[in-house]
């Protein structure tokens, strides 16, 4: 998965293709069947992402926010004995599973950007391995490649790291990439989106560009208020 990959892949080995990208979208599956909007007041909705708490917590700020651990069999069947109402996860996986019945809805970006890479997968090869890089470039999607490395851009520039909530979702439109992001505070009352968009082979300028007008917008505060958060968890740990 492109979203688990480093920034920087270990010594001789590369990223010989992009495929074309899964549905990069959250989905929601509850036990009543009810979509999110009309979840009831309360309602326990797994999910151990920061970036998808923050993001039910802004439009929602009335669910209750539960972590959840597991695979995708051990997330369905904690649902279905009623340790939760609901569920928050990847499209893309369900997806590949054929499971796309098991799904109550799918999560309009406006509600809940994906995670940076969300759906696309990275084949990893040798580097020196032309035999297989020409066999594997067959697969290779460049639209797919120019949405990720925009958001991959816009995620190294806020430099905000795994414990701040960030989404980012690029597209091809009109043959034009457009990128849209997000960030936010853990508990959603502070969250910023932008838009950026220009020509696709100016991906990386796109990403940095759309950082840069997050924290302008009060990213930065955003970012601090997390730091300081953390040093006090810390603090607490050591007592």
């Amino acid at each position: 998965s492109i979203k688990d990959l480093p920034s920087r892949l270990p010594s001789g080995l590369t990223v010989g293709a992009i495929p074309r990208r899964e549905d990069p979208r959250d989905v929601l599956i509850s036990r009543s069947g009810l979509p999110l909007h009309q979840l009831p007041k309360g309602s326990r909705v797994g999910t151990s992402s920061l970036r998808r708490q923050a993001q039910l917590l802004h439009y929602r700020p009335d669910l209750v926010i539960v972590p959840v651990r597991g695979n995708i069999d051990t997330r369905l069947r904690k649902l279905a004995e009623g340790e939760y109402d609901a569920i928050v996860l990847a499209a893309a996986g369900l997806l590949r599973m054929g499971w796309a019945q098991k799904i109550t809805e799918y999560l309009s970006p406006d509600i809940c950007l994906p995670a940076v890479g969300q759906g696309a997968l990275g084949i990893e090869i040798r580097e020196e391995d032309q035999e297989v890089e020409a066999l594997v470039h067959k697969l290779h999607s460049p639209e797919t490649e120019a949405a990720i490395i925009a958001e991959r851009a816009f995620l190294h520039h806020l430099g905000g790291g795994c414990q701040v909530p960030v989404g980012a979702l690029g597209r091809i439109e009109a043959n034009r990439l457009v990128l849209r992001g997000m960030i936010s505070s853990v508990n959603g009352k502070r969250l910023l989106t932008g838009k950026r968009e220009g020509a696709i082979s100016e991906a990386v300028t796109i990403g940095r560009a759309l950082a840069e007008d997050l924290l302008d917008a009060g990213g930065r505060d955003i970012l601090a208020e997390i730091e300081r958060g953390q040093k006090q968890k810390g603090k607490m740990a050591e007592r």
